[in-house]
């Protein structure tokens, strides 16, 4: 690679546009299940086709991919998704997929943010606040920024860059599993996910769990002649933080910078319909963690097993077991093959675009990595922001950081297609 092309297209990076196009992405409410991520998908496609890009811009056929037995799954209900990819110069597979998903988690309480409005884009002290500023439209942004640089730096590319953006990432993956099922595949990956600076080549992945717990209701003066869901739920909580305890002893080398690297947590719990009834039911919910290279079916097995156990101490749930479901995403792990080129030229990218060398570490949270790489595709993440302030009412982003992103995706899509 010529170190002229390479100053070309550092050079043709415009800063103001990257920030706008930020500015205008953050600003649509693209919720889960809502007709905005449609929108965002539209403006998102129609930024690609007016760089020159072939889009591909198409309704996914949700009957179709969700009767899929490999689908991934989905929280939120939707009528309507749309999957958008453009492609940029070469023949052939692209030489790498620049990926982030445009959906965003749904607000709160607006009372908590610090201007009322979520999704105002507000800029103050060299920071973008917002609701998706982090998590993860700077990183389309910023890739965005990379491709136009690239067109108007007038590189010609040997091999295609493909630009994926997607819906329904946080709620299982829809997107990414329809964009791959359409055949949108590469010769790599990167996700713009907010890494903080580090490079993440893995990433454990989470399941929803349901918890039905049977009780019987009486009055409550008379509670001897019923049985409380809710105390039959403390054995089953207290073999749960075991097994987590267990599945935590001998995390994997990506993952031992955590404190805890597969994390399974209550999210919701559920139970009685009248002060003093004793309660027949009771219902939690909440998100356990897969382990780096574990099958999904094992790590289901390991959860219900010990929910089992647990059952059979209790002389009322062995006869009343617990009823386990999954709902909600199934987010599997995923991992960056060993020696893939990928890790050395994209930390190699961040160095020559001006940043500290990064840290390689793992990441304890389901993503699109997983689908990449079960598909074939060697995929990484790193991106601007940091995932501590993704999902927060104080979400934000450092501008600096989604300029430096864009250098770094200019740099290594040249190097790998041009």
């Amino acid at each position: 690679m010529s170190a002229d092309v390479e100053r070309a297209v550092l050079a043709a990076i415009d800063d103001s546009a990257i920030v706008e196009e930020l500015r205008e992405l953050v600003r649509i409410p693209s919720v889960d299940g809502t007709p905005e991520e449609n929108v965002a998908q539209e403006w998102v496609a129609g930024r690609l086709g007016g760089l020159g890009l072939a889009v591909d811009h198409w309704q996914v056929d949700l009957a179709e991919v969700t009767a899929d037995p490999a689908f991934p799954g989905m929280e939120v209900p939707r009528t309507e998704a749309w999957g958008c990819v453009g492609t940029l110069g070469g023949d052939g597979t692209p030489g790498l997929v620049l990926n982030g998903h445009v959906d965003v988690v749904p607000p709160g309480d607006l009372s908590l943010w610090p201007d009322g409005d979520p999704f105002s884009a507000r800029v103050s002290d060299g920071l973008m606040w917002g609701r998706g500023t982090c998590d993860m439209k700077a990183g389309i942004a910023a890739i965005l920024g990379a491709t136009a640089a690239i067109v108007a730096a007038g590189i010609e590319l040997r091999r295609p860059l493909a630009v994926h953006t997607v819906v329904g990432e946080e709620d299982g993956g829809l997107g990414a599993f329809a964009t791959l099922r359409r055949g949108h595949l590469g010769a790599a990956c990167l996700i713009a996910e907010p890494t903080a600076g580090t490079v993440i080549p893995a990433n454990s992945g989470s399941l929803t769990f349901r918890l039905e717990i049977a009780g019987l209701a009486t009055h409550g003066s008379t509670r001897t002649r019923g049985v409380s869901a809710i105390e039959k739920f403390e054995p089953v909580h207290a073999a749960l933080r075991e097994l987590e305890a267990e599945r935590n002893r001998a995390p994997h080398p990506l993952l031992d910078h955590l404190d805890l690297a597969n994390p399974l947590s209550i999210g919701t719990v559920r139970s009685g319909d009248w002060a003093s009834t004793v309660p027949d039911l009771l219902i939690a919910e909440g998100r356990y963690g897969v382990q780096l290279g574990e099958p999904v079916e094992d790590a289901r097995a390991a959860f219900e097993q010990a929910v089992a156990a647990a059952c059979e101490k209790d002389d009322w749930l062995r006869d009343h077991p617990v009823k386990v479901t999954w709902p909600g995403g199934v987010f599997a792990s995923g991992l960056l093959p060993e020696g893939d080129p990928l890790l050395d030229e994209t930390l190699r990218a961040v160095v020559d675009a001006g940043g500290a060398a990064p840290e390689v570490r793992g990441g304890p949270y389901g993503s699109d990595l997983r689908q990449y790489a079960a598909s074939g595709v060697p995929t990484l993440q790193y991106g601007p922001g940091d995932v501590r302030y993704a999902h927060a009412t104080d979400e934000h982003v450092a501008l600096a950081e989604v300029l430096h992103c864009a250098r770094v995706y200019a740099l290594l899509a040249v190097r790998r297609c041009a």
